[in-house]
């Protein structure tokens, strides 16, 4: 195999994609064997590579030369499984790591530091909203959050002169808020900082942020993207649209010389590839979350029908919505590709036929109680703590994700305490919808 880096990597493969539609690139994306190599990307199971003299290996640490050397670094089976998200997401580089939680981590990390300020959309996953409140609190690095339906006028109040960055989700976990992103990122080039946008619910097969504005893009490649809930993972992809060095007093640790590499400026010396660059060989360099090539083939293997099993998602997900808005012991439905929903029109601009993701958000008359019956009463549906994979299944947030909250803080963090998140899978939509069928008529 030709030994080329990340970065090398990551830009071939956005070349070699400029003309192929997003079906062909979750099939062939990433990975383009020459003579005699495997056809299907094969899994590079090892720690380390080997090279002949020790100038070599010198040179690879210096960031002279492309190669591979550790794989807590990088690794091909994972370069080209990353390199297959950055062109499926139009951007120009991106790296795997080893969760989705580690990719919002390390995408406000790579430009924050102590003293730093961002800001974040509050309807986010409860796991970021804790990352970002709390433990990134304990690192000096604050956050303000705001109401992403608000006004720019108002969303601006919360910016400072040590702001570096705007923090959102395409669709929101699990309340399902969509995100205008045109908006967002107006607000955010208004303030000189780019936009970044956890992806994870909506795909690139259903929408790509950076035709919006967006900068930065992340996923939680556990969901819909391994689709089977085989592999926790993570992915961070620049879209390289950014100039850092426009704005250089503000990101200091991209545009002025890293000692820990004799003096080395990522955005002078990588060019577009700067952010990505930096956030490999620093942050996982010192902090690691690095993915397993094994995990990271998996992936691959899921990202191969990621084209054919998003559309049946949204397809059954839509009959599902359309089923509960019309029962008499459903109390509301939230889903945006149904016309009464407040999101309807932005879901149409921004997603692919109007389709969302496969996930729909509902309460019963009965309040909290019922939902419980319910769900207990589900038999082809599962309760895990899961989303978006192949299988149905299903998940009350006040009793499991966010139960150390009281009603009144789960009200504030617009999670209803009847909230059902059921994520509809790929199975038959008849079959799923007698299974809600038979759980309403035992409440």
């Amino acid at each position: 195999m030709k030994n080329v880096n990340f970065r090398l990597l990551n830009l071939e493969s956005e070349k070699m994609s400029e003309n192929m539609s997003l079906e062909t690139l979750c099939v062939q994306g990433g990975w383009n064997p020459k003579k005699g190599e495997p056809r299907v990307l094969p899994i590079y199971q090892s720690t380390t590579f080997r090279y002949e003299t020790s100038d070599q290996m010198a040179r690879l640490f210096d960031l002279k030369d492309s190669g591979y050397f550790y794989t807590r670094l990088q690794n091909p089976t994972n370069d080209a499984v990353a390199a297959k998200i950055a062109a499926l997401e139009g951007g120009v580089a991106a790296m795997l790591i080893s969760s989705g939680q580690a990719a919002s981590f390390y995408s406000i990390f790579n430009i924050c530091e102590a003293g730093d300020h961002f800001v974040s959309a509050s309807a986010i996953y409860g796991g970021t909203f804790n990352l970002f409140a709390v433990t990134m609190k304990k690192l000096s690095i604050e956050v303000s959050f705001v109401d992403q339906d608000a006004d720019e006028a108002e969303i601006a109040k919360a910016f400072r002169p040590n702001t570096k960055a705007l923090f959102a989700e395409t669709i929101a976990n699990p309340i399902l808020k969509v995100l205008d992103i045109e908006k967002f990122a107006h607000i955010a080039h208004t303030h000189n900082v780019p936009l970044i946008v956890d992806n994870t619910f909506a795909t690139p097969i259903n929408c790509r942020p950076f035709e919006f504005g967006a900068d930065i893009v992340i996923h939680s490649t556990t969901k819909y993207m391994d689709g089977h809930a085989t592999s926790v993972g993570g992915c961070i992809v620049d879209s390289g649209n950014f100039d850092w060095e426009a704005h250089e007093d503000k990101f200091p640790g991209l545009t002025q010389p890293d000692p820990s590499y004799h003096g080395l400026a990522y955005s002078s010396s990588f060019g577009k590839g700067a952010y990505i660059t930096k956030a490999t060989v620093q942050l996982m360099r010192d902090l690691g979350s690095i993915p397993s090539p094994q995990n990271a083939f998996l992936l691959n293997i899921g990202l191969e029908t990621l084209h054919l099993r998003v559309p049946r998602h949204c397809e059954n997900a839509q009959k599902v919505a359309e089923f509960l808005e019309k029962n008499e012991k459903v109390a509301w439905v939230n889903y945006s590709g149904l016309p009464s929903n407040k999101y309807y029109a932005l879901a149409r601009k921004q997603f692919k036929n109007g389709h969302s993701c496969g996930v729909v958000t509902f309460g019963l008359k009965g309040g909290r109680e019922e939902s419980l019956r319910f769900i207990d009463s589900l038999k082809l549906a599962a309760i895990v703590t899961h989303v978006a994979d192949a299988r149905t299944c299903v998940l009350h947030p006040a009793s499991h994700t966010h139960r150390q909250l009281s009603d009144e803080q789960l009200i504030a963090a617009g999670v209803q305490p009847d909230l059902i998140r059921f994520s509809v899978g790929i199975e038959d939509p008849t079959d799923i919808i007698s299974d809600i069928r038979q759980a309403l008529e035992k409440i």
